[in-house]
């Protein structure tokens, strides 16, 4: 399971399938949030009207050539709403910004997040010069997901070193924001344009496995090592199970793996016959999750991962039938090799049609 191919199949029709990716082909992503360059969402995901909706609360509608007042802190602009509600924003409109700020309304106390981070989130988010919300993902019904390496760099800023379960308010300047591509016009965004985003930070990609410590079944493989660096142990003389085997090792605490879903992982494979290691995204530490489609990846993935949740640690023995049984060429897999896999699921989303 390279980054290039999870199962060759001895380079059959099946080739294009079981492919790794990485976060930057993401297509859930707010068109408005995207950085110059980034591709577009689908239609679940697309920007609010940049009119204001009837329940929109403003003090006064500023006129395009104002600038408004200049903050020097967010401790004026109101927000209603606890996490997880949508929020309502109110300041006295016109305002602006002249460096992006942010500041945490409500705290969580979930994993940090980075600068390169992929996050899942609600939001709402509004123009300072206007005081109208020009996109909300509570009224889409569905939370957003994507990495921060892919927005405009005011909304990146305001969520690195923040927390899952946070409620944030984050300010962004122009130069933040869309100057460098002329504004959005379709959401009513001109040039210089403060934005004020309201983030509910729902979960984030894991850095290791974290859940309750699992017994697993006797006569199956072990595993031991650091927690970031795992070993397997094939039993010996023991014969490889016919059926496939689903073992969690820690039960995660996150959202359940779905069929359809792209999950992002670490991984160790070992071949049962010879106890070679054939694949391992662990480095001592300096690990290189990847991430892929579960319907792309080999059929004791897709039915040992489903409803396994975000956290979890799981042993797979898989059956050839259920593996390779052609073999597969890169990395070498003989025909009829039973396979061995501790997978850590670190992040899962939603697939979407690229």
């Amino acid at each position: 399971m390279s980054m290039t191919d999870h199962s060759d199949h001895a380079a059959s029709a099946s080739a294009s399938r079981h492919r790794w990716t990485r976060w930057a082909s993401l297509a859930l992503v707010p068109i408005l949030l995207l950085a110059a360059g980034c591709s577009k969402s689908d239609a679940s995901a697309s920007p609010s009207s940049a009119s204001a909706p009837a329940s929109q609360s403003a003090t006064s509608t500023a006129s395009a050539s104002s600038s408004g007042k200049l903050l020097t802190s967010l401790d004026s602009v109101q927000v209603s709403g606890g996490y997880g509600q949508e929020a309502t924003v109110t300041a006295d409109w016109p305002v602006q910004v002249n460096e992006t700020m942010s500041k945490v309304l409500v705290q969580g106390n979930g994993q940090a997040v980075g600068s390169t981070s992929y996050v899942e989130v609600n939001y709402v988010g509004v123009d300072a010069r206007t005081g109208q919300t020009f996109d909300n993902s509570y009224t889409k019904g569905a939370t957003a997901t994507f990495g921060l390496s892919q927005v405009v760099p005011g909304f990146q800023k305001g969520l690195d070193g923040k927390h899952i379960g946070d409620r944030v308010l984050i300010g962004v300047t122009g130069k933040d924001g869309y100057d460098a591509m002329g504004g959005a016009s379709a959401a009513g965004i001109e040039v210089g344009d403060t934005l004020f985003f309201v983030v509910d930070l729902v979960s984030t990609q894991l850095n290791q496995p974290s859940g309750e410590a699992v017994t697993p079944a006797a006569g199956l493989p072990t595993v031991s090592g650091d927690i970031n660096n795992p070993s397997i142990t094939i039993p010996s003389g023991v014969a490889a199970p016919s059926d496939l085997v689903v073992q969690p090792l820690i039960k995660g605490t996150g959202k359940q793996v779905a069929a359809t879903d792209t999950v992002t992982v670490n991984f160790i494979s070992m071949s049962w016959g010879d106890s070679r290691v054939v694949q391992s995204t662990y480095s001592n530490g300096s690990n290189s999750p990847q991430t892929g489609a579960l319907s792309g990846l080999v059929e004791g993935w897709q039915k040992g991962l489903v409803g396994q949740p975000v956290g979890s640690r799981v042993l797979l023995v898989v059956p050839p039938s259920q593996a390779y049984p052609d073999g597969n060429t890169n990395p070498s897999i003989a025909p009829n090799t039973t396979m061995v896999y501790v997978v850590d699921i670190l992040f899962t989303r939603a697939t979407t049609a690229s």
